[in-house]
């Protein structure tokens, strides 16, 4: 396979503006943040109450943004062979390396990666419910001729996007043929997102790389 970017469309248009819910946070609720005021404000699709990205969002000039490197998933199941996408799935969350029907690797990666960023997030005083932008790179796995969107997209909807906007209910998340159940964590956020297929991931195995931006809320910055 040459090692060339082949853009693909996706459930995301990779947009200039950026979005996510203004205050919203992933475990812990806070004040609500006058409109006026909000580091940032969505722009979602009228009438939709659970869309899985936004159109684009307003920054604050004033905000505080934090940008990720690219990160993929951990090398941590030792039960498949080294450099193999096998070998990156997240044990934490299917020990053994052993994956349940119809969750497929990179849904599994997908899930590594997003822990990694909550991580780093956590790390600078963030959430995942601080998230605006987020950029996708997917490698299709082996025997395979495309990326796995909908492997991704079931682990995203474990961290993002899981609230219904005009009840306020958390909504049920498939993880792969399962029936439906509480995400991993519950977040309104809904960021702006583009994913990309490419022809290769800089380290051998990985079908999943992700890197955010991230706003401080109003009246927090940096630590």
């Amino acid at each position: 396979m040459q090692n060339r970017m082949r853009f693909a469309a996706t459930t995301a248009a990779a947009a200039a503006g950026i979005i996510i819910l203004a205050g919203c946070s992933s475990d812990t609720e806070e004040p609500a943040v006058p409109a006026e005021s909000a580091a940032s404000t969505s722009v979602l699709e009228p009438g939709e109450t659970n869309p899985m990205i936004a159109q684009g969002v307003t920054i604050a000039g004033d905000s505080a943004v934090y940008k990720t490197s690219g990160l993929g998933p951990s090398a941590m199941n030792k039960a498949a062979p080294e450099g193999s996408p096998e070998s990156y799935v997240d044990t934490a969350q299917f020990p053994g390396g052993v994956l349940p029907p119809g969750v497929t690797v990179t849904e599994a990666q997908g899930i590594g990666v997003l822990k990694k960023i909550r991580e780093n997030l956590e790390a600078q005083g963030l959430t995942l419910g601080d998230v605006t932008t987020m950029r996708v790179f997917l490698d299709n796995a082996p025997g395979t001729d495309r990326a796995d969107y909908a492997g991704w997209n079931r682990a995203y909807r474990q961290f993002f996007a899981n609230t219904n906007l005009e009840t306020g209910d958390t909504e049920l998340v498939a993880m792969g043929t399962a029936e439906p159940a509480a995400p991993l964590e519950r977040n309104e956020a809904r960021p702006s997102r583009f994913a990309l297929e490419v022809g290769s991931l800089p380290v051998p195995g990985w079908l999943v790389e992700v890197e955010v931006d991230a706003v401080y809320p109003a009246g927090k910055g940096p630590q």
